[in-house]
């Protein structure tokens, strides 16, 4: 398959969604303006909360090495000889994103859990694919699905999500319902919008969110997304609001309606 190269400015820009990085200065000035009422507060001797916010960058580095160790000592880190052909899809990803380096990737135990994420420690990128998810491409032939899946994840590393400051940077405004999800959201846009640039036709493999590895070929993936139109309502937001993705069929919907981006409040 042709390697489409997407890593000019100009590309990546238009790759990423339109409401990410107002999203992330609203997370980064919540962060701020927490850290700055606690020192206030500190200064006039009510709290010692200081103390506990110069220990979040400890906090965020421990638990980012801590994940990082548990996917290479507990998965399958995938080479030219571990599964070689999703191997070729990372690599292929790494190229058209112009990430200067490959990142690692891993198939871990999923126990039924349809999930993959990205993430980093020190200098070192990731992905980590549950092996429910993994099976789609390796198992069951649905190779495309699998690439769009690697699109994604690799999408999140070179839009800059899985970074150490990026993350330390909104963990406050993380804890805050609402705040940090729908930054997360717009993320998830953003790495939907590489995957499909790297596979477009394997956004329909999604639907394997919605009805599990062994049922998603019979789901129809356009009436899911009509059902963004029509299906609606406070609860319907509230769902969405709470969510670090996007509710299934808003987002099916901004994989199909290609002109417009996702909706993410």
């Amino acid at each position: 398959m042709p390697i489409m190269y997407w890593g000019s400015r100009r590309r990546r820009r238009a790759m990423r969604h339109p409401q990410e990085n107002l999203l992330l200065l609203v997370c980064l000035g919540v962060s701020a303006l927490a850290a700055l009422g606690a020192v206030n507060r500190a200064i006039q001797g009510e709290t010692t909360e200081p103390l506990l916010l110069l220990s979040i960058p400890g906090v965020v580095f421990f638990v980012r090495g801590q994940l990082y160790a548990r996917q290479r000592v507990n998965g399958v880190r995938l080479s030219e000889r571990q599964f070689p052909e999703a191997y070729r899809m990372v690599v292929d990803a790494a190229r058209a994103f112009d990430l200067p380096e490959v990142p690692d990737a891993y198939v871990v135990l999923g126990n039924g859990q349809i999930n993959a994420f990205a993430s980093g420690h020190g200098f070192r990128r990731y992905v980590a694919i549950n092996s429910d998810l993994f099976e789609l491409g390796d198992k069951h032939g649905d190779q495309d699905t699998l690439r769009f899946v690697i699109g994604h994840e690799v999408g999140h590393i070179a839009a800059g999500h899985s970074s150490f400051w990026r993350q330390l940077g909104v963990s406050i405004a993380n804890i805050i319902p609402g705040i940090g999800s729908s930054l997360s959201r717009a993320q998830e846009y953003t790495a939907d919008n590489h995957a499909y640039a790297f596979c477009p036709q394997g956004a329909h493999g999604l639907r394997v969110l919605v009805a599990g590895k062994y049922l998603y070929r019979a789901v129809d993936f356009d009436g899911i997304a009509a059902r963004a139109r029509t299906d609606q309502g406070f609860f319907v937001l509230l769902v969405n609001l709470l969510s670090s993705h996007p509710i299934s069929t808003w987002r099916f919907e901004a994989l199909r309606d290609r002109s417009r981006p996702g909706r993410v409040l």
